[in-house]
């Protein structure tokens, strides 16, 4: 008996490309044979392999080639290289609505989706009354789905998906249209199909849904299979990618400290120091300030703000604002974050020094540190928190 339910081999998939419909046929008659048209490579050279009883998710940004590959392991497209193996029945949830006559009543629709997956009458009458129950779309199962709300599509849909008992499902964001009842109820449904045997192949933009329901995941971009591997890792390279892409947005770089020199600073920073490059959510974070003077100067502020690699104010911290008096020279600070609440990412550090009434600058360097947080994980790999920072928290339970 094979372990592997789907099994993708050195698959990739070229789709010619032509400005005019006519230029279709001048290819064809030309004499000279010559092109008219260009080729886009859908997927290049992508191979996995899933095994029986897995949920695995596939991920990567619009047009990456995920829904390229489904339609080909169901056998919608050829590839025009590689070879594709499945090992079972397939039930494929791609787009809405495919394979659903508009002008047929749901009742209709849910026969015609049975005997195209080789169903006879006698097996669709036996499941129809448990599809009907699922979709709970009460007397609309009677009415010609085109008049049908996306939501209503979804659930019929799903219904007959999954109630036909597949060995494979395949299900390509269908889920994002319904209510959040009805996903709980499919999640749920899916959840009881594994536990008896059916692997289930998962495509969302949600990385949450992917790193907690799937057990593996796998990385498509540009056509190219990137990752592969335990879900909660290959999430976390992805959203590393996502955050790093060239969005439009300018990207913050490291900056020299200027000791001072070029104004003659009265008071400049020196260094700056961090005990750590690289952090987790929950540690620790000491940052070593080292002062200059050209003077015995008082009456004194230091201030450092963090960023976010798009430049954005994560949040600061101040002498001044915390009624900590500087009346002397302090040539070594160090500012402590216990336990810091910062969420993956890389963050930069700019360093300010300003009278007592923070009024004017006596210096001033931006970006001229940096460091990075990578996140805490619950024992079931799950990041400790969402969103732009942690905040500290008790549960009660009573």
């Amino acid at each position: 008996m094979n372990e592997f339910s789907i099994e993708v081999m050195n698959v990739s998939k070229t789709y010619k490309l032509y400005s005019k419909p006519v230029d279709r046929i001048k290819e064809v008659i030309h004499p000279s044979k010559k092109i008219f048209h260009k080729e886009f490579t859908a997927l290049n050279d992508v191979s996995f392999k899933i095994y029986k009883g897995e949920i695995v998710g596939i991920i990567g940004t619009n047009g990456s080639g995920k829904s390229t590959i489904l339609k080909i392991i169901t056998g919608l497209l050829s590839p025009s290289e590689g070879n594709i193996k499945v090992h079972g029945k397939i039930s494929a949830l791609l787009e809405l609505g495919a394979g659903f006559n508009p002008e047929f009543t749901g009742i209709e629709n849910i026969y015609l989706n049975g005997t195209m997956m080789g169903f006879s009458k006698e097996e669709i009458d036996s499941k129809l009354q448990e599809i009907m129950d699922f979709a709970d779309i009460g007397d609309f199962v009677y009415q010609p789905v085109k008049t049908y709300s996306s939501g209503m599509f979804a659930r019929l849909a799903f219904a007959v998906s999954i109630n036909v008992q597949p060995d494979i499902l395949i299900v390509d964001e269908a889920l994002s249209v319904g209510d959040m009842y009805f996903q709980e109820k499919c999640y749920e449904k899916m959840k009881d199909m594994v536990q008896k045997g059916t692997t289930i192949l998962f495509v969302s933009h949600s990385l949450p849904a992917i790193r907690n329901f799937c057990d593996r995941a796998i990385w498509i971009e540009k056509g190219i299979l990137i990752a592969q591997g335990k879900a909660d890792e290959i999430c976390d390279k992805y959203k590393t990618y996502i955050e790093n892409k060239d969005d439009g947005v300018a990207k913050l770089s490291l900056n020299k400290i200027d000791i001072g020199t070029k104004y003659k600073n009265k008071i400049f920073l020196k260094n700056i120091s961090l005990d750590k490059q690289v952090y987790t959510t929950g540690e620790d974070i000491n940052i070593g300030i080292e002062l200059g003077f050209r003077e015995d100067y008082k009456n004194y502020g230091v201030g450092l703000i963090v960023y976010n690699a798009h430049g954005e104010i994560v949040t600061l911290f101040n002498t001044v604002r915390d009624d900590i008096e500087l009346s002397r020279p302090v040539k070594n600070i160090i500012l402590t974050i216990p336990e810091n609440d910062f969420l993956n990412g890389k963050y930069y550090l700019s360093v300010h020094i300003s009278d007592e009434m923070v009024m004017y600058p006596y210096d001033r360097n931006d970006y001229v540190s940096e460091f990075e947080v990578v996140d805490k994980k619950n024992k079931n790999g799950m990041p400790i928190s969402e969103g732009f920072f942690r905040c500290k928290h008790q549960w009660a339970i009573q």
